[in-house]
């Protein structure tokens, strides 16, 4: 009995880390790529729900590990691909936005250091109506399609 009962808080605890929550707006699977060494660049990807009657937007992204964090979106167009940047992410009332490989994300630019697999790194996100959200992401294998957690 004691073992299940341990099994499932470190379950439950993996869970939570996983999730972040503040006023009406639920951060899930945060998750970035892993850098090859002199990448100067990196990816970072999460689902936001916005469970309150309003809309919501993110206005920005800091972390210790970029000098800065930009909101991108990938557009295909005769079979080429193109990012664009967005001045923010907009989250309509009872929805959700998905952050995904080849569609919308935070562009991590002039990366300090490489991201490892298995290191988390903390971002600050920063949203019109809930404020800012301190984040966990965890980074997964290069080339990653989607959070393995």
């Amino acid at each position: 009995m004691k073992w299940i009962f341990l099994t499932l808080v470190c379950f439950a605890g993996a869970v939570l880390a996983h999730s972040h929550e503040k006023g009406d707006i639920q951060i899930r699977h945060p998750w970035a790529r892993a850098t090859p060494p002199g990448a100067t660049v990196g990816a970072g990807y999460l689902e936001i729900r916005n469970n309150g009657s309003q809309p919501d937007r993110l206005l920005s992204a800091s972390t210790s590990v970029a000098k800065r964090v930009e909101m991108h979106v990938t557009e295909h167009a005769a079979e080429v691909a193109k990012m664009r940047q967005l001045r923010a992410f907009e989250i309509p009332a009872r929805e959700r936005l998905a952050l995904s490989p080849g569609g919308a994300h935070l562009m991590l630019v002039d990366l300090a250091r490489p991201l490892k697999k298995g290191e988390r790194i903390s971002m600050t996100l920063r949203f019109e109506r809930a404020g800012e959200m301190e984040v966990q992401f965890e980074v997964q294998e290069m080339g990653a399609r989607h959070p393995r957690h």
